[in-house]
């Protein structure tokens, strides 16, 4: 199975989250200040090999919390 990110909300996310390819394991490559952005909304795709391949997704929301507060 291959996975691969489609950041939907806010544009700017791709430098932030990276997805591994293979696991499918979501990680911070950058970054988060709730003063920014407050929630993010990441779509992940996944696609296998077989013959006809098959394809799936799932949203991911992620709220970033003030821990100041």
């Amino acid at each position: 199975i291959s996975y691969s990110l489609q950041h939907l909300f806010p544009q700017d996310g791709r430098a932030v989250f990276e997805i591994d390819r293979n696991s499918g394991e979501i990680r911070l490559s950058g970054d988060l200040d709730f003063e920014d952005v407050g929630v993010y909304r990441l779509q992940v795709d996944a696609s296998d090999q077989g013959n006809p391949p098959l394809s799936g997704h799932c949203r991911v929301v992620l709220e970033v919390l003030d821990v100041n507060d």
